[in-house]
């Protein structure tokens, strides 16, 4: 079996299309008014019912007012929430939805580790790990090292900042994680997906060993 493999940052119905033929197991969604690849709730709906089954469509917050969540979530077919900034678990559980959260890994060993951290967030699915400061915004599109991610922590963790085609490979053979999650590595333009690019990240994952 495979590393499982989300790419972020769909921006268009097109995209969403090509991605999703692509094989990945996850599209993401980004609701955050301050990225390059924010969408509004009429295009996630139209990207959604493009969406082939079997395809999990997750949506990006980060630090988004709780109305907002629900709004979107009493239109746009979402599969599971992905946290990415300071939010507490109270927050994260109010929406009663499967969610991950996204946990910085700059400066982390000083506030105490990993476990210390995702141990506060008991009911996320998954953790996604990526080069950012905690609470800070991601999608930097810069690698941290690999051997920071935790190998036995007992939850799937997702590993996301400055993947490409070029690294992929062994940053999964380094880090042995669940899942890797991709945006600007397989972009033309911002919020612009590269369909080689793509096939070329999914070329890499495959050929890797098999991750836990």
């Amino acid at each position: 079996m495979r590393c499982r493999v989300k790419v972020c940052g769909i921006t268009s119905v097109t995209d969403a299309a090509m991605v999703g033929a692509s094989g990945v197991d996850a599209l993401g969604l980004v609701f955050y008014p301050k990225s390059k690849r924010n969408l509004s709730i009429a295009q996630a709906v139209e990207i959604c019912r493009a969406m082939p089954p079997f395809v999990t469509v997750v949506g990006l917050f980060l630090d988004a007012d709780a109305d907002f969540v629900r709004a979107v979530l009493a239109a746009v077919p979402l599969d599971i929430l992905q946290f990415h900034g300071s939010e507490t678990p109270e927050y994260c559980r109010q929406f009663s939805r499967p969610y991950m959260k996204a946990v910085g890994m700059k400066g982390l060993a000083e506030a105490g580790g990993f476990a210390a951290y995702a141990d506060c967030f008991p009911d996320a699915q998954g953790f996604l790990v990526d080069s950012h400061a905690p609470g800070a915004a991601g999608g930097t599109g810069e690698t941290f090292d690999w051997t920071q991610v935790p190998q036995d922590y007992p939850k799937p963790i997702i590993l996301a900042g400055g993947l490409t085609a070029e690294n992929v490979a062994e940053a999964i053979r380094t880090s042995r994680v669940y899942a890797v999650d991709v945006s600007s590595g397989v972009e033309s333009a911002p919020g612009v997906k590269d369909a080689a690019k793509v096939q070329a990240f999914m070329t890499g994952v495959e050929s890797t060993v098999v991750c836990s």
